[in-house]
C-alpha cells in the first residue's frame, strides 16, 4: 500500500456501528492504525477532518484476551490521530527547559507592599500569625481567640501608637502609670494587666515603653492565659507587635501627613531586591504634633527600621532587622479628681466646669523620653520536609525618662470652682532596660496514618535587666518666698505656675536594678485529621530568677513553673470551625519589671516574704466561620479566667486572693463584598472577686472585697471599623467606639470612682489621585466628645484625658 494511498483512505470518516463490526473488520483498524503510525510525518502535514469512533453496543460476551504489543502501538496510533485533528483542539507544544527565575508577579489584588498574613484582596482579614512554628494553622482553625489589626486596619483606624490601638480595639483597656510603676504603654486584656506581656516580633520587650506603629506589619492580641506559648505572665493574654521584613518584591512608599495640632508626619517604606537571594528594606519616621484638646502638649517622635533577608541556599533562610524609635515631648498627666470630704464619690474636674485643656504641668520643666534600640537576628534551616531548625537572638535597650507633674489634691474653698486650689506632685524616672535573648526550635512534621503533625520542641533563654533612676532638683525658688518644696499649689481654673523658670533636673545616682534570669523548653504539637478535626496541645517549663538591690539592700525570689494548653477543632463544613480549649499561666512574683515596689507587682530591695506565683486557668468554647467566600472571618468565643493565689494590697500586701472574669467575645474581620470591608468586636465581661484578706480602700461603702468586680477594667467594650469603595477612586469609611464605665480600686472595685462609658466616632475620605498617588482626609472624635483613657487607683485620683477631635490630611506615593 501506497502512502497516498494511506492517505486517502484516511480522509474517508471511519464509522463502526454495533453488530456490524466484525474480527476481520478489527483487524482491517488496527492494520490500518499500523501503518498510519508509519506515516506519522507525513499525515502530521495534512488537514483531515475528525476520526469518529462510535463504541459498540454493548453485549455479554468473553473477555477480550490480552492484547499484544503490536494491538497496544496500533491503539496508541488511532488515539493520537485522533487527538491531532480534532478541531476544537489545539496541537499541544512540546516541553521547553523552563526560564531563569524572576521576581514572582503580585496578585492583581495584592499591592507588592501588602501583609503577607492577610487575605489577598481583603486586607481587613488575616489568615495567619507570624510565628507560624507554634500556630501552624490558620487563625480560624486556632482553637483560641487572636485579634489581629493588619497594618490596613492601623492605618484606617488613624493609630499611629499601640496606645491609639488600645483605645479603640474591644476587650483591650488602657490603664495609667502610677507613682509606684512607669508611665507608659499599660494595657488591659480581658481583665488583666499585661504591661510585661507585651513582645516584638516573638521576644518579650519588657519594663514598660511607649510603642510606635510605623515599623508594624500587625498587631497580634492573644486573649486569655497562654504561658505554654509565651512565658510568664499572660493571664489575659500577650499583645504581639509583628515588625515589617524584607520581601522579594520592590517597591517605595512615602507619605506625608498634616493636620491640626500643628501635627506633621512623613514616613517611608523601600523594599530592594538586590540579587534573587538577597533582600533589603529600610524605613523612616519624623514627627511633630502637639495633642488635640490639651494645651501645652507635645508628642514628638523619629524613628528608622533596617530588614535584610538573605537565603543563600533553598533550605536556609537568614534574615536581620533592627528597629529604632524616639518619642519626646512635654508630657500630660492630666487633670484632678474632686471629692467632697464627706463624700465617697466625685468627678473629674474637667465635669465640673473647669476647660478640658488646663494644663497643670510645668512646660519649662516637664518632659518626656522613650528610646529603644532593637536588634534581631533570624536563621532558618531545612534540613528536609520533615525537620526544620531556627534560632532567634535579640539584643535590645531601651530607655524611659520623664518628670511630670500629677495633679491630684483639690481643695474646695468656697462655692465656686474659681477659688479652688490644685496640688500638683512631681513624679519622675529614668530607667534602662537591656534584654538579651535566644529562642531555639526544631520544627517536626510527619504523618501518624492520615493524621498530620506539626510538633516543636524549643528552649528560650533571656536575660532582662532593668535599672531605675529618679530625678533631683525638682523644686523651685518661686514658691512660698524660697521654699524647697517639691509640691505646688496653683489655681484649679487658671493655673499660673505653667510657663515659669524651673530648675533642670538631674538623675539621681541612687538606683534600683533588677535582674530576671530565664530558662524555658517548650514543646507543642498540632495535630490535623483531614482538615476535619484538628488538636493541639502543650507543655512549657520556665525556670525564673529575680533579684532586686540597691546599695543598701538586696532581694531575690525565684519559681518553676510548668503550664499547659490543650484544645480541639471540630469542621463539620470547610469553612465552619467549632472549638474548646484549655491553658494555664503563672505570673510569679515581681514580674512587673517597671515597679520597685510589691504594692506595684514588683520586687522591693527590702522585701522578706516572697509569695508563690499566681495561677491562672482559662477555658474557652467557640466557633469561627469563613464566610462570603472565605473573605470574611467571623469569631464567637464563651471564656472564663480564674486566677488563684493572687495579690491582695491595701496596708499590706497578702497572697490568697482570688477572682475570676468570664464573658463573650464577638470578632469580624474581612469583606462583606468586593468593596466593603469591616473589623468589628464586642466583649462583655463580668468579674467577682471571690477570696480576699485584705480591707478594702473605702471602708466606708465595703466591709470586704468578696463579691464585688474588679476595678480599672471597662466591662462592655464595643469596636466596628468599615470601609466602602465607591468606585476604583473614591473610598469612605469610618468607625464607632464604645467603653462602658470603669471603676477604681486597687484589686476591686472598692474606691467610689468611676468614670463614665461615653462612644467615639471617627470618619475619613480616600481618592486615588493619581496611579500612584492617593489623598485621604480623615477625622477622629468627630463629635469632640470629652472622654477618658483611665485614671489612678487612690481615693484621689489623677485622670488621663482622651484626645480631642482632630483633622488630617495624607498624601501616599506609591511605586
Amino acid at each position: 500500500m501506497t502512502t497516498e494511498a494511506t492517505h486517502s483512505s484516511i480522509r474517508r470518516p471511519l464509522s463502526l456501528r454495533g453488530s456490524a463490526v466484525s474480527p476481520g473488520a478489527k483487524l482491517a483498524v488496527a492494520c490500518l492504525a499500523g501503518v498510519a503510525a508509519s506515516g506519522k510525518a507525513e499525515a502530521q502535514e495534512s488537514a483531515l477532518p475528525a476520526l469518529t469512533v462510535d463504541a459498540p453496543t454493548q453485549r455479554h460476551r468473553a473477555a477480550a484476551p490480552k492484547p499484544t504489543p503490536s494491538h497496544q502501538r496500533a491503539r496508541a496510533s488511532l488515539r493520537q490521530i485522533a487527538r491531532q485533528h480534532a478541531p476544537q483542539q489545539a496541537v499541544r507544544p512540546a516541553p521547553q527547559p523552563a526560564p531563569v527565575a524572576a521576581p514572582a508577579q503580585p496578585n492583581a489584588q495584592q499591592a507588592p507592599d501588602a501583609n503577607p498574613y492577610a487575605e489577598p484582596g481583603a486586607p481587613y482579614k488575616v489568615n495567619h500569625v507570624a510565628n507560624a512554628s507554634k500556630f501552624p494553622e490558620s487563625i480560624a482553625n486556632t482553637p483560641k481567640t487572636i485579634t489581629v489589626l493588619s497594618k490596613e486596619v492601623l492605618e484606617d483606624k488613624g493609630t499611629t501608637s499601640l496606645k491609639d490601638v488600645a483605645r479603640t480595639t474591644a476587650g483591650v483597656t488602657l490603664g495609667t502609670g502610677e507613682g509606684g510603676n512607669a508611665f507608659g504603654d499599660r494595657f488591659f486584656v480581658r481583665g488583666f494587666d499585661v504591661r510585661n506581656d507585651i513582645f516584638i516580633d516573638g521576644v518579650r520587650d519588657p519594663g514598660v515603653s511607649i510603642r510606635e506603629n510605623f515599623f508594624t506589619e500587625q498587631v497580634e492580641i492573644m486573649r486569655g492565659p497562654g504561658s505554654s506559648y509565651a512565658g510568664r505572665g499572660t493571664a489575659g493574654g500577650a499583645i504581639n507587635i509583628v515588625p515589617k521584613q524584607a520581601t522579594d518584591q520592590n517597591f517605595q512608599t512615602i507619605e506625608g501627613t498634616m493636620g491640626t495640632d500643628r501635627t506633621r508626619r512623613i514616613t517611608f517604606d523601600i523594599n530592594q531586591v538586590i540579587t534573587p537571594t538577597l533582600s533589603v528594606r529600610a524605613g523612616g519616621l519624623l514627627q511633630g504634633a502637639s495633642v488635640s484638646g490639651r494645651n501645652v502638649t507635645t508628642d514628638d517622635r523619629e524613628g528608622a527600621f533596617f530588614a535584610v533577608k538573605w537565603t543563600p541556599l533553598d533550605s536556609l533562610t537568614l534574615s536581620a532587622n533592627y528597629i529604632y524609635t524616639k518619642l519626646h515631648g512635654v508630657p500630660d498627666f492630666g487633670v484632678p479628681w474632686y471629692r467632697a470630704s464627706n463624700a465617697v464619690s466625685g468627678a473629674p474636674v474637667t465635669e465640673l466646669g473647669v476647660k478640658r485643656d488646663t494644663f497643670y504641668g510645668f512646660a519649662n520643666r516637664d518632659f518626656q523620653e522613650a528610646q529603644q534600640n532593637i536588634a534581631t537576628l533570624n536563621g532558618e534551616y531545612r534540613v528536609n520536609d520533615l525537620l526544620t531548625f531556627s534560632n532567634k537572638l535579640r539584643a535590645e535597650e531601651s530607655l524611659l525618662a520623664y518628670v511630670g507633674s500629677l495633679p491630684q489634691r483639690v481643695t474646695a474653698t468656697g462655692p465656686s470652682i474659681a477659688n479652688w486650689t490644685v496640688s500638683a506632685n512631681p513624679q519622675s524616672r529614668y530607667q534602662v532596660t537591656d534584654v538579651l535573648a535566644d529562642q531555639v526550635e526544631a520544627k517536626l512534621t510527619f504523618r501518624t496514618g492520615e493524621v498530620k503533625h506539626t510538633a516543636v520542641a524549643g528552649g528560650e533563654f533571656s536575660h532582662e535587666f532593668v535599672k531605675v533612676h529618679s530625678y533631683a532638683n525638682l523644686v523651685s525658688e518661686a514658691f512660698g518666698g524660697g521654699s524647697t518644696s517639691s509640691t505646688v499649689t496653683q489655681s484649679l481654673t487658671d493655673p499660673q505656675y505653667t510657663n515659669i523658670a524651673f530648675p533642670t533636673p538631674t538623675v539621681n545616682p541612687a538606683s534600683t536594678g533588677i535582674h530576671v534570669a530565664t530558662q524555658s523548653a517548650y514543646l507543642l504539637d498540632t495535630a490535623n485529621w483531614n482538615d476535619f478535626i484538628i488538636v493541639n496541645g502543650g507543655v512549657r517549663m520556665d525556670n525564673y530568677t529575680i533579684t532586686s538591690g540597691n546599695s543598701s539592700a538586696h532581694s531575690k525570689a525565684d519559681a518553676l513553673m510548668f503550664n499547659s494548653n490543650a484544645g480541639v477543632v471540630v469542621k463539620p463544613l470547610p469553612i465552619l470551625s467549632l472549638y474548646g480549649a484549655y491553658a494555664t499561666s503563672s505570673n510569679p512574683y515581681g514580674a512587673e519589671l517597671d515597679s520597685t515596689s510589691y504594692a506595684y507587682g514588683g520586687l522591693s530591695p527590702t522585701t522578706t516574704q516572697i509569695f508563690g506565683p499566681e495561677r491562672n486557668v482559662g477555658y474557652e468554647t467557640g466557633v469561627k466561620a469563613e464566610l462570603f467566600d472565605r473573605k470574611l472571618l467571623a469569631t464567637a468565643a464563651l471564656f472564663r479566667t480564674e486566677k488563684t493565689n493572687a495579690r491582695d494590697v491595701g496596708a499590706t500586701t497578702t497572697a490568697g486572693a482570688a477572682y475570676y472574669i468570664e464573658g463573650v467575645d464577638l470578632g469580624l474581620g474581612g469583606n462583606i463584598t468586593e468593596d466593603w470591608s469591616v473589623n468589628a468586636g464586642l466583649v462583655l465581661m463580668r468579674s467577682k472577686v471571690t477570696e480576699s484578706h485584705t480591707a478594702p480602700a473605702n471602708t466606708t461603702m465595703y466591709a470586704t472585697n468578696v463579691g464585688l468586680q474588679l476595678a480599672n477594667i471597662a466591662h462592655e467594650s464595643f469596636n466596628l471599623l468599615t470601609k466602602y469603595r465607591i468606585d476604583p477612586t473614591w473610598e469612605v469609611g469610618g468607625q464607632a467606639t464604645y467603653m462602658s464605665k470603669i471603676y477604681g480600686g486597687t484589686l476591686a472595685a472598692n474606691a467610689g470612682t468611676v468614670l463614665p462609658d461615653h462612644w467615639r466616632f471617627d470618619g475619613f475620605v480616600e481618592a486615588n489621585l493619581a496611579r500612584n498617588v492617593t489623598m485621604k482626609v480623615a477625622v477622629n472624635n468627630i463629635f469632640n466628645k470629652l472622654y477618658y483613657d483611665a485614671f489612678y487607683r487612690s481615693l484621689s485620683p489623677f485622670v488621663m484625658v482622651a484626645p480631642g477631635r482632630a483633622a488630617y490630611v495624607t498624601l501616599t506615593a506609591k511605586f
